[in-house]
């Protein structure tokens, strides 16, 4: 008989787009992440980081994130392992540890997490536990999965982690720390796997884009770690940090990002995302497949050069998040702006680009004490915003503030 792995990661709950809330987003793909759990009789979950957004996530996140977890977990018969990101406090996710393993909910803020061996009540067993390991049995199965268990570490964090060998470098450090554990407990009458959350890449691959607004994974003395650091024995490595899904090779296995469950920049409009479904057996290659997400909304940018296309596909498309980019030799007037702005609930960006009107003729400087007030105003106002004339209407708008001034003075 097989086991049934769902691999999710980069919830990032609490994260908000701009002023745009996404909870009710999430709340929905993770109504849909439990339910594709229940209906592929999923064994157990994996959460391989960046639960929250931040340190200190609002308490909605918090209560959201507690409640999907102990739903996913199936009443205490289906382990849900969650680690921390770069994102996460580690110790906000170790806090509710031993209450959480009662329901059925293994925890792990820091890498070198102590696993104890311990009985779910009328569920699984931990039947081994170490540093960074754990190995579970479930009742249903004749065979253990062994989980190398990896949270993320910021600098502070490594040194305890690393401890004297910390001037090898991580990828050594890595590849030490993992092999001592598949040869001392991942031996072939079980089925094992890795769940970290790292910037992982095969050695000599092309350079894996991070998320916008991430800040690069710098661990110690190394920008990435190596697919060659797996141990041989691990048949699936379960990976977060990276918000497109992708199996980025380098191991006999898979390797793999799973990608977050929505989309949470502009660079990532257009992607789909996804949970992946792992099959796994004693001594066998396994089968994983994707499973795509599809509660929350899409993220679209579009450009247009006229304020009636844009209302037109604004109109049309109304269930996204949109970027909207207009081309324009003008600023938008507020009543264009307020058009705009009408026919469509979530215009997150709205970006002017313009397009000079210079021909690439030699400009002729003029003296400013040659020219009027209205044609120095609109040089400044063109130095400040990209060489972009102002509308006739904040021309106006500037004549009758400068028309009271003159009253004033008179």
């Amino acid at each position: 008989m097989s086991l049934k792995i769902l691999h999710t990661a980069d919830w990032h709950l609490g994260k908000r787009l701009d002023y745009f809330s996404r909870f009710d987003e999430q709340k929905a793909v993770l109504e849909e992440i439990i339910a594709i759990a229940d209906q592929e009789q999923i064994d157990v979950i994996l959460v391989a980081g960046d639960l929250f957004d931040a340190f200190n996530p609002p308490v909605e996140a918090i209560e959201l994130l507690y409640k999907t977890l102990k739903r996913l977990t199936n009443n205490g018969t289906r382990p849900v392992i969650a680690i921390a990101g770069n994102h996460d406090s580690p110790d906000r996710i170790d806090a509710p540890d031993s209450l959480a393993r009662d329901c059925g909910i293994l925890f792990a803020g820091k890498p070198n997490m102590r696993f104890a061996p311990y009985q779910i009540e009328n569920g699984f067993e931990i039947s081994k536990g170490d540093v960074g390991f754990l190995e579970i049995k479930l009742p249903h199965l004749d065979f253990p999965l062994r989980i190398i268990v990896t949270a993320f570490a910021n600098e502070h964090r490594l040194k305890e982690y690393l401890g004297e060998d910390e001037q090898l470098g991580l990828n050594e450090v890595l590849t030490q720390k993992w092999q001592s554990l598949a040869d001392q407990y991942c031996d072939s009458n079980g089925a094992n796997i890795l769940v970290s959350h790292l910037y992982m890449n095969k050695k000599g691959g092309p350079v894996l884009e991070e998320p916008e607004g991430e800040k690069p994974l710098r661990i110690g003395f190394a920008d990435t770690v190596f697919t060659d650091c797996i141990p041989s024995q691990i048949q699936y490595t379960a990976l977060g940090h990276l918000h497109r899904y992708q199996e980025i090779g380098g191991h006999q296995a898979p390797v793999v990002y799973s990608s977050s469950p929505l989309c949470y920049s502009f660079s990532e409009a257009g992607q789909d995302k996804h949970v992946v479904i792992v099959t796994l057996e004693p001594q066998k290659e396994v089968r994983y497949k994707t499973v795509t997400l599809k509660a929350s909304k899409q993220l679209i940018r579009k450009k247009f050069d006229t304020v009636s296309d844009a209302i037109d596909w604004l109109e049309a498309h109304q269930d996204c998040l949109v970027e909207l980019t207009l081309v324009s030799e003008i600023s938008l007037t507020q009543a264009e702006r307020k058009r705009i702005e009408d026919s469509h609930p979530s215009i997150i960006y709205l970006i002017p680009e313009v397009h000079s009107r210079r021909d690439g003729q030699q400009e002729v400087l003029v003296s400013r004490r040659s020219k009027s007030i209205n044609e120095n105003f609109a040089d400044y106002y063109r130095h400040r915003n990209n060489d972009q004339s102002p509308s006739e209407e904040l021309l106006a708008l500037f004549n009758e503030v400068l028309g009271t001034q003159n009253e004033k003075e008179n």
